[in-house]
């Protein structure tokens, strides 16, 4: 028997917005980048930025001395290619924070830009920072911003000019796969070793789920990298091949779940992959290139609510399966677990912040109500107490006197608060008080949401995952204003395993 796991540290917890059955699902379909396989994002992106850089650099632009920086952007942001600028939205698509190129927008200068502007990332002007791999694409963006700004680099060109241009190279870097050879020499380099992850999945196989191995990647960058993550961890004489029931490569998603494209094998000669076409029923031995879901799904003989896709990019992996297809849903957010490690840290000077707001929202209020009198009395209507006009005056002063003593006081903790994760943009899912346009899109289209797959393990592949109960401002609070029923839309709430 296998021995009892203790429960999950609150980081590592299944977050869970729509209730899912475990023991319903009939097969999981996993993402391999930053999804099976977690890269170090620094090393990785530094790098992908590197190709980048040294590309433009032959191609005549004064950028040589130009660095990585990893605290310029996070997952979520939106890169605004008419204006130049990084930002972060909350989630009705309201601008709460703005870089312009690698600088911080002043409050006038940012109000005169997006007042009467919502984020719509149906507009092409608007670039969703849908996973990990955008970093090194938006940290460049702004810092040429700058460059562009100043008069530094080739034109005439602007900020939309600017963008495609990036990520033409970007895109050009991928394609010649140098980057993706260098990782193939030095795994270790770029690799979080995990050894639960191969374990969580041994359990869905062994109990009776189909795995399925859905990836963008390429059949000689998967194949050697999956070898590497998974083989060493794997009992004696199993691989990871033996691990999946359809392995599909160069899956082209998310056009995968939405179109029809031809299917090949994938037939290695010699150590080169050569592609087949391909008709009829999937062998589980051999590895396919491109294809669709809906053709995915006719080899299972499953319906879409019986599949979970498992996946890192917020579009491709999640918007777009859960739109289109009705197949259930996971976000991989390997950020999560600092994400929740900082806000239980700041646990006890939240509670603090929320205390003296409720002090600063009592005193307001009765400021409120000594202007009313006055104001009552200067035009002759309305009841009145019996007060003298200037000990109202006197208490109005003094009520703004305490006010303004408050936000001395709460100020610089509601600054740390904004710059909790990152000095720049703060959490991930937040966007002032109110969640960001990032935590809007896992909490609509992801049935559940994790930091890792091997989070699984502490589930089990038989667990039933309830969302908790939404929250509504007119729900009754807590002192403080912590709502009776948790909303579940943070990351704070812990695991809502059941």
């Amino acid at each position: 028997m296998r021995p009892h796991l203790p429960g999950p540290p609150p980081e590592r917890g299944l977050f869970c917005n729509r209730t899912l059955n475990m023991r319903a699902i009939k097969a999981v379909g996993y993402d391999m980048d930053y999804t099976l396989i977690h890269y170090r994002v620094e090393a990785w992106e530094r790098r992908a930025y590197e190709y980048i850089r040294d590309r433009l650099v032959e191609q005549g632009w004064p950028v040589s001395d130009l660095t990585f920086d990893p605290m310029l952007a996070i997952r979520g942001l939106i890169i605004d290619t008419a204006k130049g600028n990084l930002l972060k939205a909350n989630r009705f698509g309201f601008v709460k924070k703005a870089l312009h190129g690698s600088q911080p927008m002043e409050f006038d200068a940012q109000r005169e830009a997006y007042a009467r502007t919502i984020v719509d990332l149906a507009d092409r002007r608007w670039v969703f920072l849908n996973t990990l791999f955008s970093l090194s694409e938006a940290c460049i963006y702004a810092q040429l911003v700058d460059r562009l700004d100043a008069g530094q680099l080739p034109g005439p060109m602007g900020y939309v000019d600017l963008y495609e241009h990036v990520r033409k190279n970007l895109d050009a870097t991928h394609m010649q796969g140098a980057l993706k050879a260098e990782i193939i020499a030095d795994p270790e380099r770029y690799v979080i070793d995990d050894p639960e992850t191969p374990l969580a999945l041994l359990d869905q196989k062994n109990a009776g789920k189909k795995l399925l191995l859905i990836t963008n990647s390429e059949w000689a960058y998967t194949e050697p990298m999956m070898h590497f993550a998974f083989d060493k961890h794997l009992p004696d004489g199993m691989t990871w091949r033996q691990l999946f029931d359809v392995v599909i490569v160069s899956a082209r998603k998310p056009e995968f779940f939405t179109t029809r494209s031809t299917l090949f094998e994938v037939v290695e000669v010699n150590g080169e992959a050569l592609l087949r076409p391909h008709s009829g029923p999937l062998n589980r031995n051999k590895p396919y290139f491109a294809g669709s879901a809906l053709e995915l799904e006719r080899h299972l003989g499953l319906s879409g609510d019986e599949i979970l896709y498992v996946g890192d990019h917020m579009f491709g992996d999640v918007h777009v399966t859960k739109n289109v297809l009705r197949w259930r849903t996971a976000l991989i957010l390997r950020e999560l677990e600092d994400e929740v490690r900082a806000i239980a840290s700041f646990r006890a000077t939240e509670l603090r912040i929320g205390e003296r707001m409720l002090h600063k929202e009592r005193l307001e209020d009765e400021s409120c109500q000594v202007r009313l009198e006055l104001q009552r009395r200067r035009y002759h209507y309305g009841p009145r107490t019996d007060k003298a006009e200037s000990e109202l005056v006197t208490r109005l002063t003094e009520l703004r006197a305490e006010v303004e003593a408050l936000d001395a006081e709460i100020g610089p903790m509601a600054r740390a608060a904004s710059e909790m994760s990152n000095p720049l943009w703060g959490l991930l899912t937040r966007a002032g008080n109110d969640k960001s346009h990032l935590a809007r899109q896992v909490e609509r289209y992801a049935d559940i949401y994790t930091s890792r797959v091997s989070n699984f393990l502490f589930a089990t592949p038989f667990v039933y995952l309830r969302s908790p109960r939404g929250s509504l401002p007119h729900d009754p609070s807590f002192p403080g204003g912590t709502p009776v029923f948790p909303s579940g839309d943070g990351a704070g709430n812990g695991p809502t395993t059941e």
